[in-house]
């Protein structure tokens, strides 16, 4: 390894159970072992890029890897470096930083100094870190990899931060775009954005950067699904049948169009029609359009449209006019209808995704002033979300978790934080090696050791 690596390996501590009742908060042992792989792979590539490598990992890497560090236990400001120091020793040797943790005001000038130089570093670290651990996205049924891209706004009001502007919630904040994969919700890109920035400006820029991220993480084909706001001509181009591992699912935008004649041409044609109950009928089938391409070329996508109809409500009340709800999906998947509905509705599952993101790990309220350095913040959240993430699916593979039920597929950040971050110990120093000792009492040290074990 190239010498200034050797300096930042973690310190790999031997476990033992003990039964004493007395322990302390630690954490970052095992995140800071499973991380290293990825924020090696982004310090090094930029250090070489700029030559200056020692020097550059110096100033700057202990910074990042210490702003990594608490945002894996949920925390996002900068004053909460403080809380390191109180054990400064630990978290050096855990971490593995050379110069140890930095004070609260060089944390954040390391950070503006640094903005988005790195991001294209990061996101090839994020997908060095999946290859090196051996985690693929899971598919879903149809084969597919799902590639889900959503905007969630952040919520800053009261705040005078750079890029701060009203969002489409009615709120001041910013307005980040995800990109999540597989059925994990492993995160695949981020990028931070105006609060008042439309959710498909831009998008076509962020699409590429994901698809060549996703195809790094997976041989699958992958279908990427948007909302009707993402409902552009420029994202079918690049998602078009050219290259045979994409696929996409795209709800239609009415805009202009009137849906009501739209739904009573398609209802007189349809024949997959079914009654679910008294006074609701359900039409369900596909279309083609022709859309207009470049250069006047025109290419014909598959529409499939659901047309509900209620005369009467569900506790039996008749309605006067009768209530007539119609969507419509672009896609280019060889599915079946129902299918392709079904799909687009498991979409909805990244909202709790952008949940855990900005509650469990606490990023909703961003620490800068600065729209750079926030941005980088985010970047870096994406590698944490991804290990805690990776931690968690890990922890599942296995019926030693307590409070296991088998409806349970995943487990939420705040739960992974709690229990198995901020896990209770104390490090003891015996026949010249650090022992991390674990009390027996504790439900969930067998799971611990067990994915401590794998990476």
């Amino acid at each position: 390894l190239p010498e200034f690596i050797r300096w930042k390996i973690p310190v790999k501590y031997e476990k033992q159970r003990i039964s004493s009742a007395a322990f302390h908060r630690i954490s970052c042992s095992c995140v800071g072992a499973l991380s290293s792989v990825a924020l090696f792979r982004c310090i090094f590539s930029f250090g070489t890029f700029f030559g200056f490598i020692r020097v550059y990992t110096v100033v700057f890497s202990d910074p990042i890897i210490s702003q990594y560090c608490f945002l894996t236990l949920g925390k996002s400001d900068f004053e909460n470096v403080n809380e390191f120091h109180s054990d400064e020793e630990f978290y050096t040797l855990s971490l593995g930083l050379r110069s140890g943790i930095p004070s609260e005001s060089s944390l954040r000038n390391r950070l503006d100094a640094i903005g988005t130089s790195m991001n294209t570093q990061i996101l090839e670290g994020n997908i060095s870190m999946f290859r090196e651990c051996g985690f693929k996205p899971t598919a879903l049924n149809c084969g597919c990899v799902p590639v889900d891209i959503d905007v969630s706004p952040f919520d800053n009001s009261g705040s005078h931060k750079k890029g701060v502007s009203r969002t489409y919630k009615n709120v001041d904040g910013y307005a980040p775009i995800f990109a999540y994969i597989g059925t994990e919700g492993y995160l695949c890109n981020a990028e931070l954005r105006e609060g008042s920035q439309h959710c498909q400006c831009g998008a076509p820029e962020f699409l590429v950067e994901t698809i060549s991220a996703a195809k790094q993480m997976t041989d699958k084909q992958l279908l990427f699904r948007m909302d009707s706001g993402n409902d552009a001509l420029e994202n079918m181009l690049i998602l078009h049948w050219s290259d045979p591992q994409l696929k996409f699912l795209i709800k239609h935008n009415f805009r202009r169009e009137n849906r009501f004649e739209i739904a009573e041409k398609l209802k007189s044609v349809c024949q997959n029609i079914t009654h679910p109950r008294e006074g609701k009928t359900v039409y369900i089938g596909s279309t083609w359009r022709e859309v207009a391409a470049r250069k006047g070329d025109k290419i014909t996508v598959r529409m499939v449209y659901e047309i509900t109809e209620r005369t009467m409500s569900a506790d039996g009340q008749l309605f006067v006019i009768p209530d007539v709800e119609i969507n419509m999906y672009w896609t280019s998947l060889d599915v079946s209808d129902e299918d392709v509905i079904e799909l687009y509705h498991n979409h909805a599952v990244c909202e709790q995704f952008h949940s855990e993101i900005k509650t469990d790990m606490g990023i909703e309220r961003l620490p800068s002033s600065k729209f750079e350095t926030n941005a980088l913040i985010l970047k870096l959240a994406m590698i944490a979300y991804n290990v805690l993430r990776i931690i968690g699916t890990e922890a599942m593979k296995k019926q030693d978790m307590p409070v296991r039920h088998d409806s349970i597929n995943r487990r939420r950040i705040r739960t992974i934080i709690d229990n198995l971050i901020l896990i209770a110990g104390h490090l003891t120093v015996h026949a010249r090696k650090l022992r991390l000792a674990l009390g027996r009492s504790n439900v969930w040290i067998t799971t611990f050791l067990r994915f401590d074990a794998a990476f």
